[in-house]
């Protein structure tokens, strides 16, 4: 069985670039000591014979089906907005008149 260190702790924080404190490597080392436990404990029940899942239940693609339908008309569009202009939508100009 592999162990996390507070050294291993501290020797990819240098890889990776990260100041921690003497604190935090005592209890990343811990924390990651659990983790890999745990990593262990899938291991040994995951056995060729118990397909790979992503989700402890089925999923299935709830998306309804993309059936085309009637379009609204302009001004069923138009009718909820403040200010509409020419059949369009009117927004405050953002741009100069440079773009």
């Amino acid at each position: 069985m592999s162990t996390i260190n507070r050294e291993e702790v501290a020797r990819v924080a240098a890889l990776a670039l990260i100041d921690l404190t003497e604190e935090e490597l005592d209890r990343f080392a811990v924390e990651l000591q659990v983790i890999a436990q745990a990593v262990i404990t899938v291991s040994a029940v995951a056995t060729a014979d118990i397909p790979a899942t992503s989700h402890p239940i089925p999923m299935a693609n709830v998306m309804r089906d993309d059936v085309p339908g009637t379009p609204l008309s302009v001004e069923a569009a138009l009718s909820g907005a403040p200010v509409a202009q020419s059949g369009r939508f009117a927004v405050p100009q953002i741009l100069g008149d440079e773009a």
